[in-house]
C-alpha cells in the first residue's frame, strides 16, 4: 500500500529543489528523503525527477503528479494546521536513548518534573545512532559517534571503567600485587575470583582486562545479572568483583557499601556525547534534558570532570 508521506516528501522536493533542502524542511535525514522518493518512483513505475548536480528537475510525469496532488496536499496540510492549533496545549513527546544505568541514576527521579512526554529506549550504541539518524530518537547519550552529516555531537563528560568489590571482600593479596606491580600474579589471582557482569554484554570487563593485561579474560563471570544496578545491589555489603563505570558506584563507595579495588593501568575512559540531529523540532526540550543530566552527573574524581 502506498504511503501518504511519500507524497508529502515528493511535494517538498519539487518545491525545494534539492534533497538536502527537503530534508531540512521535513526534519528528517537526507537518506530518509531519498528512500521516500525511490519508494514512490518504484510504486509509480517511472522516474519523477532527473538528478542534476545541483538540483532535482521534475520529469514530465513528475510535473503531472505534482499538479494533480497539490490541491489535495494543501487541503491536508490546512487540516493538519487546524488540528495542531486545537491541540497546541498538548505536551510534545521526546524520545531519548541512553544506557539503563544512566537513566536509573541520573534521570529517573526527575521524570515527574518534565514539562513534556518522554519515551526512553535502551539498546546498543550502533542501534541508537541509527535510530537518531532516522528520526526515531531525538537525543542520545553515547560514547560512540557516527559520520552522518545531519547529526551533531557535544562532549558532555568522561566516564572511567574501574574494578570494584563488595566491602566484605578480602583484598590483601590484591593490594600486595598492585604495590609490586606484579601483573602476572594479579591476573592469575583475579581470574579465580567471583565476578559479576550484565546479561547484555561483557564490554566493560573485556576492555578493562585488555588494557591491564593485554589479553581478554580467560574466565566466565560467575554471576550474570540484568543490569549494572543489580550488580551494585548484590555487591553492597557483600563479596565479589565487577567492572563498572565509576559514576554508577560513587554513592556506594562513599557509603562504604563497595570498595574501589583498582582504577586500572592504563585507565580505561570514555568521552560521553550528547547526540542529536542538527535540525530538530524540539530544541528547547532537548536542552532541558541536557541541563538535567549535566546538573545531576556525579563527579567522583578527575575522571568525571564535565567537558566544556
Amino acid at each position: 500500500m502506498i504511503n501518504l508521506e511519500w507524497f508529502r516528501t515528493f511535494k517538498v522536493i519539487y518545491e525545494a529543489g534539492t534533497l538536502s533542502a527537503a530534508a531540512q524542511a521535513l526534519f528528517i535525514s537526507q537518506p530518509g528523503v531519498s528512500l521516500h522518493l525511490s519508494s514512490l518512483e518504484s510504486y509509480a513505475g517511472h522516474r519523477l525527477f532527473d538528478r542534476d548536480t545541483r538540483k532535482m528537475i521534475a520529469t514530465e510525469r513528475g510535473t503531472m503528479l505534482y499538479n494533480f496532488i497539490i490541491d489535495h496536499m494543501n487541503k491536508l496540510e490546512e487540516a493538519e494546521h487546524n488540528l495542531h492549533r486545537k491541540s497546541k496545549m498538548e505536551k510534545p513527546t521526546i524520545s531519548v536513548g541512553m544506557s539503563t544505568g544512566i537513566f536509573q541514576y541520573m534521570l529517573e527521579s526527575h521524570i515527574s518534573e518534565l514539562p513534556f512526554n518522554l519515551v526512553t529506549r535502551f539498546g546498543d550504541y550502533p542501534q541508537m545512532l541509527q535510530e537518531l539518524n532516522s528520526g526515531t530518537l531525538d537525543l542520545i547519550l553515547t560514547p560512540q559517534k557516527s559520520t552522518q552529516h545531519n547529526l551533531e555531537y557535544k562532549a558532555f563528560t568522561k566516564e572511567r571503567i574501574v574494578l570494584i568489590c563488595g566491602n566484605q571482600t578480602d583484598t590483601t593479596e590484591l593490594d600486595e600485587f598492585l604495590l609490586r606491580d606484579d601483573r602476572p600474579a594479579l591476573k592469575e589471582w583475579l581470574s579465580v575470583q567471583n565476578f559479576y557482569t550484565t546479561a547484555s554484554d561483557m564490554e566493560h570487563l573485556n576492555r578493562f582486562w585488555s588494557a591491564s593485561f593485554d589479553t581478554l579474560p580467560s574466565f566466565r563471570p560467575k554471576y550474570v545479572l540484568p543490569s549494572l544496578g543489580s550488580i551494585l545491589r548484590c555487591l553492597s555489603n557483600s563479596k565479589g568483583f565487577a567492572v563498572v563505570p565509576d559514576f554508577l558506584c560513587c554513592n556506594e563507595i562513599a557509603g562504604n557499601a563497595v570498595k574501589l579495588a583498582w582504577e586500572g593501568s592504563p585507565p580505561v575512559e570514555n568521552t560521553l556525547y550528547f547526540g542529536k540531529r542538527k535540525n530538530t523540532a524540539y530544541p528547547q526540550e532537548i536542552k532541558y534534558l541536557e541541563e538535567i543530566l549535566t546538573r545531576n552527573w556525579p563527579q567522583c574524581h578527575e575522571g568525571l570532570t564535565p567537558v566544556n
